[in-house]
């Protein structure tokens, strides 16, 4: 419901319009002066104005003056009992949608208000498209699917997957701020849309600012706006992030970045929900759900001094841990499948997949920069085997990426050692009987068995440095203490 602010000095005539309006579906906020108007309009900004010319103390011209000063894009239609062209003319010159002499028709008013409200909509969502057309702070990770909203977008079935989904789902219908913190590449951000999704904020706008990536003045002015001729190359108005965030939700990338002096302005804003543009005393309110990331340690950060603890508390009202990839690994083929049908349609390719082998490399290897490392394998590998006609992601190709060596290397004089299957020389005691008294199972089992001892049973490095999968490497196992050849400890 849009709500409408109706300004005038006489209680009849402000009546009459707040039933008129109020009948037509609008909810009505009234005021008897331009200047508890300004005090309403600071407090929550109404969709359109309705407001007398003639009034006592400040006119409705110089309403519209002021409200200009505070909102370029808020409507205002004026109501006059003295109208000349000149005053037309003058009204709007200095913005005015309408302006309706005395005495008029309720449908006149009615027509006239909702084409101010449509119009100022519309308006918004020209600057908010182009704020997000080259946002400071775009999506690392890429957009998912046009059908992949919400919590949906959070792909993965780990036990970690599980419970953070779990856990987002009360949190995005919370209207407290969020703190996600996690590594490097972990998907914060894809965490952050998924909540504005999942959240009653949905049909707002969703916006970015990557505070690691711009200088202190370039990210006051990003999040606050600033006014005309508030420094130089400010030639005119702009509103900033929190401005063009009202009623949706705002990400605050990297929050750790920021300097001392954004930090005493964004508690502020956490705190009161009013803020004032770069080289304004004008209060703005605004409604705006705060999510901000970090990849630091911010309680270290707070105990050194370079972050403020107040500010780290109203964060953290509610806190979301990403996961690594390493701790969750079995979501590897589901994600990889996922980028890699991702990339085949946006490069116009047809399916491709990674073969059994590659996978189990990939569901192996560390992944220390998590997701994005992932999807920056998927989408090299995709270009590579597409340009040698195949349609299979094979093991070799992505082996190199990920600290593997598709070459034999030459053991050392003083070590004697053992090939696997493989093709992986690994480093053994000479404990073995001459191979022509066993088999290549029994050669291979020892191989096996000795470096899992060698990395204290540890099943992730043991089949790095055989150069085989985890899944590959407990399938084995299982099989033998099946047949009772191997220890049950193993």
């Amino acid at each position: 419901m849009n709500t409408v602010l109706v300004v005038d000095d006489k209680d009849l005539m402000r009546d009459s319009v707040s039933q008129t309006l109020e009948r037509a579906g609008f909810h009505i906020v009234a005021a008897p002066d331009a200047r508890s108007a300004l005090d309403l309009i600071a407090q929550r900004r109404p969709d359109c104005v309705v407001s007398d010319f003639k009034m006592p103390g400040m006119t409705g011209l110089e309403l519209l003056e002021e409200i200009r000063r505070i909102d370029e894009d808020l409507p205002l239609v004026l109501m006059t009992a003295y109208g000349t062209i000149e005053t037309a003319v003058k009204a709007m010159r200095l913005g005015a949608h309408d302006c309706l002499s005395k005495p008029f028709e309720g449908d006149e008013l009615i027509i006239s208000v909702k084409r101010a409200i449509e119009h100022a909509a519309l308006r918004r969502k020209n600057q908010l498209l182009e704020a997000q057309a080259a946002p400071p702070a775009p999506s690392r990770l890429g957009p998912p699917p046009a059908e992949r909203i919400g919590l949906a977008r959070l792909l993965g079935s780990s036990p970690a997957m599980v419970a953070l989904r779990d856990n987002l789902a009360a949190v995005a219908q919370s209207q407290g701020t969020v703190l996600v913190t996690g590594e490097s590449g972990a998907g914060k951000e894809v965490i952050a849309r998924a909540i504005h999704e999942a959240s009653p904020r949905s049909t707002g706008p969703f916006l970015a600012v990557n505070c690691a990536a711009l200088s202190e003045s370039v990210l006051e002015s990003e999040l606050f706006g600033h006014e005309r001729g508030a420094f130089t190359g400010a030639e005119k108005l702009r509103k900033g992030r929190f401005e063009l965030a009202d009623g949706g939700t705002l990400l605050l990338d990297e929050i750790s970045e920021i300097s001392p002096k954004i930090q005493a302005k964004l508690l502020r804003v956490l705190q009161e929900r009013h803020f004032e543009r770069v080289g304004s005393s004008v209060s703005i309110g605004v409604d705006v759900r705060v999510i901000a990331t970090s990849n630091r340690d911010l309680p270290r950060e707070v105990a050194a001094g370079t972050f403020r603890q107040d500010l780290y508390y109203r964060l953290g009202v509610l806190p979301v841990a990403a996961p690594a990839l390493r701790e969750r690994l079995s979501d590897v083929p589901e994600l990889a499948s996922h980028f890699v049908a991702e990339i085949c349609r946006r490069e116009g390719r047809g399916p491709m997949r990674f073969d059994p082998d590659a996978m189990d490399l990939m569901q192996s290897y560390a992944w220390p920069g998590n997701v994005r490392e992932l999807m920056n394998i998927c989408e090299r590998a995709v270009v590579l085997s597409a340009g040698r006609g195949g349609s299979t992601i094979a093991r070799p190709l992505i082996a190199p990426w990920l600290g593997q060596s598709n070459q034999t290397t030459p053991a050392p004089a003083t070590s004697p050692v053992v090939t696997t299957l493989a093709g992986t020389l690994i480093e053994n005691k000479p404990a073995f009987e001459p191979a022509s008294t066993r088999t290549l199972e029994d050669i291979e089992r020892e191989t096996i068995v000795s470096t899992l001892q060698k990395f204290n049973g540890h099943r992730q490095k043991t089949a790095a440095a055989l150069g085989i999968g985890v899944r590959t490497l407990g399938l084995k196992l299982k099989k033998w203490k099946e047949q009772r050849i191997v220890s049950d400890s193993l």
